[in-house]
């Protein structure tokens, strides 16, 4: 490899020296045509480094299946992508083709680094969104049966007092009938009493007259002598009303 690269370096200055300085230039011309030393003409100015001559060995089928085991394993370990595997095939210089898989290993493993933190923190944001979101929702669930049990609370203080509202106006009710009653009992008995009274004042009344009438009878037996005279006859035994003159025989 060596003693080619010097041999093409060589025939490039050889070349240049040809078109730019050697007798032989006609010669030379005749041989390859004016055309090609037209081209060379151009380059004669170039130097040696412009022309960047090197030589590349074409890998054997040894090594091109050490770089496709390299390649298979890399993406059966995920360490590369499908296009990556594509390009480090077109290389034919198998050292530059395995630096190549190298770089391309570690920059798909910086990328899924980049992409893991990426994933974590957006899991560490979702966790603590939903963290947030149950924290609302225990705070929105105790509000709701918070004000529930208010609501329970209330209506049942009002149902409370509407019962005992009810039951105010009912006793109401029940002592104002009561009232009633008792006052038409008290009326009743007031006007049975009074009946009483008048009736007992009537007796009384009827037994003074019968006393004041028998008293007459003997005042007026005495002055006249006549006869006593019997009171308990059939017609004078029942006066009116029905009272019964036993009860003013003496005691």
């Amino acid at each position: 490899m060596y003693l080619t690269a010097e041999t093409a370096e060589c025939l490039s200055l050889r070349i240049s020296d040809i078109v730019e300085y050697s007798p032989t230039r006609n010669a030379f011309i005749q041989a390859i045509g004016i055309y090609n030393v037209a081209t060379l003409e151009e380059i004669s100015n170039l130097h040696l480094y412009d022309f960047g001559i090197f030589i590349q060995l074409q890998p054997d089928e040894e090594e091109k299946m050490l770089l496709e085991n390299n390649i298979q394993q890399a993406l059966a370990q995920q360490s590369i992508e499908l296009e990556d595997a594509i390009d480090v095939r077109e290389i034919k210089n198998l050292k530059l083709a395995n630096q190549i898989l190298k770089i391309r290993r570690q920059k798909k493993e910086e990328k899924d680094q980049l992409v893991k933190e990426r994933n974590i923190q957006a899991q560490s944001q979702a966790n603590m969104q939903a963290q947030q979101m149950a924290a609302q929702l225990d705070i929105q669930k105790n509000r709701i049966v918070t004000e529930n049990e208010i609501s329970i609370e209330n209506m049942r203080t009002q149902l409370e007092s509407q019962k005992m509202t009810q039951e105010v106006e009912h006793k109401k009710e029940l002592m104002a009938l009561e009232f009633q009653y008792n006052m038409q009992l008290k009326g009743v008995e007031v006007g049975g009493m009074k009946e009483r009274e008048k009736q007992k004042e009537d007796r009384k009344d009827e037994r003074t007259k019968i006393q004041a009438t028998q008293q007459s009878e003997m005042i007026e037996q005495r002055n006249s002598g006549k006869p006593p005279k019997n009171f308990e006859s059939a017609g004078n035994d029942i006066l009116g009303g029905g009272f019964d003159l036993g009860a003013f025989d003496p005691s």
